[in-house]
């Protein structure tokens, strides 16, 4: 046999995760309302597509931002030729101009330090590579996103040190933590390059506070080493506080800028994964250049890189889209974390994300996460919801999962608040009235709950959503 790499052979991409076995499950058992009512919910994927319609409107409104179209195919020869890995001027500049607007216009980006890349992946991994050597190290605060460890680690050499952070503060990022993991790494012979903070947070659907960013620059400054601000979540916070970027900290404290840089993306915010478009925004300039060069490897096409400068450029439309988005996804949060309470599932309280951290501590049959990982398995194979382990994130405590709630329609979700409610039931009677028990039960107290949103918010179902408070104070 013909010997290959050991990136080939190795499992450094980490698909032995549970993160990713829930995945699995789900691709082979797709949970279809007619061809497969009993297959597989897909609540692990952190996708919004609360506002398709709304886009979807768009598009038809503006032909001319496809290539392939009568109105657009004038500029097909000129968008088909050869492009640079600098990308579109004007695709630079939408960008830009759209990472201002999500931040309220308190920070301006400029085009010429966007660098693009495959989706947030591409861009993590292009600074991972840019910043550190094989065997040098990031702080990373926990719990966070299991793809980091692929993202970060599997082709660059990379190593990364969790900060421990606690459910007794809400999982917040001390000083004392940061302390911890650095001293950590040093006793482990790691030289440590930089932290890597997740703003707002996946899994948790927090927003870090200004006097904790302020720390955290402080932190890094100290110790002289490089801060990444993964921003991917930012037009995702849906209610006050707002979200605060470390674009707007290094304008209030003094720092280094060669140690800031910023991981953005379309696909979380806008709903574009597929797209695949990535965005490095150093204030290093030598960063800037590196990661410049290495983006051949991974460019966003320029045919989407047209349709998205056209869309971005049109101010009326972002305008409307970030309100939009903001009002769906606080309507959406807000009926899930209302539906799940009534069953006596408790979730951390959050303001922003497609996702809530869910607790079932209560639930575990003993504080292990080998305990947390046979809840798990009847959650995946007996419910048929895949929802992702809070050890998969390298969560400290057992018993906490993430849910993502804004990647299916109203009608998927019903069967899947039905499902959780049926579990409910079966496992503690005591957290739902012992008249739930027949289906038709079930159905009929769904039924009334969403009645009893609805009047709460003064809504029929053909009413206008309730308003984000967020939105409401800007309005």
């Amino acid at each position: 046999m013909v010997a290959i790499s050991k990136i080939a052979t190795g499992n450094g991409h980490g698909e032995d995760s549970p993160y990713f076995d829930g995945w699995k499950a789900y691709e082979t058992n797709p949970f279809h309302p007619i061809d497969r009512p009993d297959g597989v919910i897909q609540m692990g994927l952190a996708e919004n597509q609360l506002c398709f319609n709304f886009i979807k409107k768009w598009v038809m409104e503006h032909p001319e931002a496809s290539l392939c179209s009568a109105e657009g195919v004038n500029k097909f020869k000129e968008t088909a030729l050869f492009q640079d890995y600098h990308g579109m001027p004007e695709f630079r500049e939408a960008v830009a101009k759209f990472m201002g607007k999500v931040r309220s216009g308190r920070v301006k980006f400029d085009p010429d330090r966007i660098v693009m890349s495959g989706g947030a992946t591409g861009a993590h991994e292009m600074v991972a590579f840019c910043l550190a050597d094989p065997g040098e190290a990031f702080l990373v605060p926990t719990p966070y996103y299991p793809g980091f460890d692929r993202d970060l680690r599997w082709r660059t050499g990379v190593e990364l040190v969790p900060v421990v952070c606690e459910s007794s503060n809400n999982f917040k990022i001390t000083r004392a933590a940061l302390e911890a993991a650095y001293e950590k790494a040093k006793e482990a012979n790691l030289r440590v390059k930089g932290l890597l903070i997740t703003n707002p947070s996946n899994p948790l659907g927090t927003i870090l506070d200004r006097d904790t960013l302020k720390g955290i620059v402080k932190f890094i400054n100290e110790k002289n080493i490089h801060l990444i601000g993964d921003e991917i979540y930012a037009a995702t916070v849906f209610m006050e506080p707002e979200f605060v970027s470390i674009s707007e900290i290094i304008e209030e404290v003094e720092c280094n800028r060669d140690l800031i840089h910023i991981v953005y993306s379309l696909s979380k915010d806008m709903g574009f994964p597929g797209f695949r478009v990535g965005i490095v925004y150093s204030y290093n300039d030598a960063v800037v250049s590196c990661a410049r060069k290495m983006s051949s490897f991974g460019l966003v096409s320029s045919q989407t890189q047209h349709l998205i400068a056209t869309m971005l450029s049109d101010d009326d439309f972002v305008d409307s889209f970030i309100v939009e988005s903001k009002e769906q996804l606080f309507k959406r949060h807000k009926y899930f974390t209302l539906s799940l309470s009534q069953v006596g599932i408790g979730s951390l309280k959050s303001n922003a994300g497609l996702f809530i951290w869910m607790d079932l501590r209560k639930l575990l049959k003993e504080k292990t996460f080998d305990a947390e990982m046979d809840l798990w398995r009847v959650i995946i194979n007996e419910v048929k919801l895949n929802v992702s382990p809070g050890s998969s994130f390298h969560c400290d405590e057992p018993g906490w999962f993430r849910v993502c709630f804004a990647n299916m329609d109203d009608n998927t979700m019903e069967v899947a608040l039905l499902r959780i409610t049926t579990f409910m039931h079966k496992h503690n009677e005591a957290m739902v009235p012992r008249k739930l028990c027949r289906r038709a039960s079930l159905k009929l107290s769904l039924s009334r709950r969403r009645d009893d949103f609805m009047s709460q918010n003064m809504m029929s179902p053909h009413s206008p959503i309730p308003q984000s408070p967020l939105v409401r104070a800007r309005t």
